[in-house]
């Protein structure tokens, strides 16, 4: 069976992209698994670069094949930021998702409503031959000014989705991970897992 490494630490992602991908017939290996303790530093220009940057580096580690991912949140008023920076953007070294998202409002009040967002994330598939794969996975929304619902992690409470008038916060984890962004991505990324079988 196909061993596939998740190259991520961070717990929220992990626990999104083991749901979407439980139906392939591959195995699911997380860092903590093999007792990995990589802090791959994200100094890519693209999301592509960021996934690549981390795929390859828990593929050279562990000998086996990975999958990356880089994701931000494109807000229209900000000129696209946070973007690359989603997950570094408010000041201080101890900053959480709750400050990300309050630094993040605190920008957009000079603006007027509605400010709307995406959700972009890049998926890359690093080989031990050095082969690289990517895909991409984008969900359009609006920036909320009160935060709403209890699910989710980041920027998902005050994330309105387009195609429902819910956050991504407030969606059932079975939905979400039918419409964000990551779940776009993977599912792009399918048939090149399926081809590695």
């Amino acid at each position: 069976m196909l061993k596939l490494l998740l190259a991520s630490q961070n717990p929220g992602k992990l626990i999104e992209m083991k749901f979407i991908l439980q139906d392939l017939p591959i195995e699911i290996i997380t860092p903590a698994d093999l007792g990995l303790d990589l802090h791959v530093e994200e100094n890519g220009q693209t999301y592509a670069s960021n996934a690549a940057l981390k795929a390859k580096a828990f593929m050279q580690a562990s000998g086996l094949i990975a999958l990356g991912d880089d994701s931000g949140l494109e807000v229209d008023a900000l000129d696209g930021a946070p973007g690359l920076f989603s997950a570094r953007y408010a000041p201080g070294p101890n900053a959480d998702d709750g400050d990300r998202r309050n630094f993040l409002l605190k920008n957009l009040l000079p603006h007027p409503r509605p400010w709307t967002a995406r959700f972009r994330a890049t998926v890359a598939i690093a080989q031990p031959n050095g082969e690289i794969h990517f895909s991409e996975g984008v969900c359009e929304g609006e920036i909320i000014p009160e935060e709403r619902g209890d699910g989710g992690f980041g920027y998902d409470p005050i994330f309105c989705l387009s195609d429902t008038a819910c956050t991504m916060a407030e969606l059932p984890e079975e939905k979400k991970n039918h419409l964000s962004h990551r779940a776009r991505a993977l599912a792009k990324a399918r048939p090149v897992l399926l081809k590695l079988l």
